[in-house]
């Protein structure tokens, strides 16, 4: 009879936990009405599917008996930005965190658009980092990286070795737009003159310095800096990818701009390709917008994903992304130009582009598949953009890249002989657009009316890397079964369940709070999910 009553009060506490319903500011995380469904199951059921006690007692439990907690779900609204996905603005240097920069994330503008914003981006010139052989400067990329990942963000890299972007007249300063290392020069590679169009600031018949980008000494130094680069940054979890700039403008492997300079052969690209491969062996490495045909076959082949930079302005750019995402890879994209200009374009096909409109940017995404998106590219960080597409662009968050879902989740507490099992079952769908490509650890808690963990539920379960893709639906559960004599948490009033979603174990077992968030109503301010009372 002692045993059937502790069973019963254990029922009436049940009766009390709720799904996760309430905003997660409220001052009581505990706080809500109860909308758990709670049943009591005293058929038989196997003792096979749960862990035996080694532990007796006196007196055995009433055999098989079983309650269960159904708990009601809701998804979460508003922007959800999770890591290595999402969208990106252009985070030149550290100074972008100032709050006297007006747009920036505590500007005076209180530009919300950095609420979607999960990494930085930008360029580096080659010249600025390569100061001679076998010397570099890496002092101000890591002042920006810190700065960085002291706001939870990565960084996406990109050096280039050439810009005809302040090319204005033939008395143009060399180093304005060249930026192989003056070095190199020095060191027997080969220049050209190149006459540069397609820029509305240029003087008629102006002519730059161009590398020969086929130029063996070029070629060297070009390899010496990628065995440098990886040495310093590869598996550095503050580098989000790194394109492989080595050729044309804004290394971009195109020319197009430039009359009499030409790209190198097809042998040649693949042989930086394949150089920067052998030397990366963790961080994504990603070819520009122009590597296509074969050599982005080949790029695909050693696991180097595409960016494409044309997005909605040229028709078919999102198509082009789909052969990386068949590959298993993350897709990367950029617009055409800036918001602001691209609503300019008059859809007149050969001569404009398509200009920007809701749908064809919900279509990009979608398409493609994005992992990652830069945001907007103009100077004030995609203040407009976001003030007048705020909530498509907030629905986006939970759509670009991958976007972890919980549909089901019961607690089934099992009285069998001398056990007692807690069994926590969740039903999880990734309804982003792309596989998720980090490991993630999922942890189950027990947790009292402040959120403090009390015991883990279960082990921590490990999905790997790409394996959870877009559209699957899994199952989980986490199980621990206690002795009858010691004291079962999952029974003390006021206790609830927490879920997580963290990078690596190691931060779990440190204490940290997790990174990453589920799609759910419920998520607490140190990101954990609870399924409260």
């Amino acid at each position: 009879m002692k045993h059937f009553m502790r069973f019963f009060v254990f029922s009436a506490i049940a009766l009390g936990l709720s799904a996760c319903g309430d905003d997660s500011s409220s001052a009581d995380p505990m706080e809500g009405e109860s909308s758990a469904i709670v049943e009591e199951d005293f058929s038989s059921s196997s003792l096979e599917e749960f862990p035996e006690s080694s532990s007796s007692s006196e007196t055995e439990l009433p055999a098989d008996t079983t309650a269960k907690i159904s708990y009601t779900l809701k998804g979460f609204e508003g922007p959800l930005a999770n890591p290595h996905k999402g969208f990106t603005v252009v985070t030149d240097a550290p100074w972008i965190f100032d709050p006297a920069v007006e747009y920036g994330p505590y500007g005076a503008w209180n530009n919300r658009a950095w609420d979607l914003v999960t990494y930085g981006s930008g360029y580096r010139k080659w010249s600025d980092l390569h100061k001679g052989e076998g010397v570099y400067d890496w002092t101000e990329l890591d002042e920006l990286l810190a700065a960085l990942a002291e706001h939870n963000m990565g960084y996406a890299l990109r050096v280039f070795p050439y810009s005809t972007s302040f090319i204005r007249a033939n008395d143009t300063p060399t180093e304005n737009y060249d930026w192989t290392p003056k070095f190199v020069y020095e060191k027997g590679a080969k220049n050209k003159k190149a006459t540069v169009k397609g820029n509305s600031l240029l003087e008629s018949g102006t002519q730059a310095q161009v590398p020969v980008w086929d130029d063996a000494v070029y070629l060297k130094y070009a390899k010496e800096f990628a065995t440098a680069l990886a040495a310093k940054y590869d598996g550095d979890p503050r580098i989000e990818y790194i394109d492989i700039r080595t050729f044309g403008e804004w290394g971009e492997w195109h020319v197009s701009n430039l009359e009499g300079s030409q790209m190198p052969s097809l042998e040649i690209q693949k042989d930086i390709v394949k150089h920067y491969a052998s030397e990366f062996k963790k961080t994504q490495l990603v070819i520009p917008s122009d590597g296509y045909g074969e050599i982005y076959t080949y790029a695909l082949s050693l696991g180097v994903t595409k960016r494409d930079d044309g997005m909605i302005g040229i028709p078919g750019t999102a198509d082009s992304l789909v052969r990386a995402y068949k590959a298993g890879l993350p897709t990367i994209a950029e617009n055409m130009g800036q918001y602001s200009i691209m609503l300019t374009y008059t859809d007149v096909i050969p001569g404009d582009y398509l200009k920007w409109t809701p749908d064809r940017w919900v279509d990009a995404i979608k398409t493609a598949h994005l992992t990652y998106y830069v945001l907007d590219q103009d100077e004030e960080c995609a203040y407009q953009f976001y003030k007048d597409n705020k909530a498509l662009a907030d629905s986006m968050t939970h759509v670009i890249g991958y976007n972890f879902k919980i549909t089901d989740a019961e607690l089934l507490t099992i009285s069998q002989g001398t056990a007692i099992t807690n069994k926590l079952n969740i039903t999880v769908k990734n309804t982003g657009v792309a596989p998720c490509f980090f490991d993630v650890y999922m942890v189950a808690e027990i947790v009292d009316s402040t959120g403090t963990a009390l015991a883990q539920l279960g082990e921590t379960i490990k999905i790997p890397k790409a394996t959870f893709k877009d559209g699957d639906v899994k199952e989980f559960s986490f199980a621990t079964s206690v002795p009858a004599k010691q004291t079962n948490v999952a029974e003390l009033p006021g206790v609830s369940v927490a879920l997580s979603l963290y990078e690596s174990e190691e931060a779990f077992k440190a204490g940290k709070n997790p990174t990453v968030r589920f799609d759910n109503d419920g998520i607490q301010p140190n990101k954990k999910l609870l399924l409260k009372q």
